[in-house]
């Protein structure tokens, strides 16, 4: 299947790259998303037409997501978790709490933006969490697992 990308797709391309990815990974995924569109001959034609919008809402979500970096950078969250006097927890603290906690911190975050890639947390102690906010924008962020007393 071959698209159009309308907007940055980590390892994949760049905006207005012609790219040829499995029917499903585009139909699922890229289309609905409105990440990519079909590449026939109408779609490329009104793209060229539309790429200097495409190109604007690009950068816009470019400096959305570094402006954002800019703040979460020293940013430390603490939570409370059921844990055992060893420091192992009772069950674990997963991508939804760390991004209610920043949430509630007045650093708005969504689950899927987490990248947990040892898996929940299931002890007590500091972690560094990576924050994935654009395709090329990551920042590491501190959370602090306390148990509950």
């Amino acid at each position: 299947m071959e698209l159009i990308l309308t907007q940055k797709v980590a390892n994949l391309g760049a905006l207005g790259d012609r790219v040829k990815v499995k029917p499903g990974y585009g139909r699922n995924y890229l289309v609905p998303m409105g990440k990519a569109v079909s590449a026939t001959t109408a779609n490329v034609a009104e793209f060229e037409k539309r790429r200097a919008e495409y190109e604007a809402k690009a950068a816009s979500l470019f400096n959305d997501a570094e402006a954002r970096k800019a703040r979460l950078v020293d940013a430390t969250v603490t939570i409370r978790a059921n844990a055992s006097t060893e420091g192992k927890l009772y069950g674990s603290v997963g991508p939804r709490d760390i991004s209610d906690a920043f949430t509630a911190a007045g650093f708005p975050l969504s689950k899927s933006e987490i990248v947990m890639g040892e898996g929940p947390i299931r002890r007590t102690g500091e972690v560094e969490v990576l924050v994935h906010l654009h395709a090329d924008v990551e920042c590491m962020v501190k959370v602090n697992v306390i148990p509950e007393e």
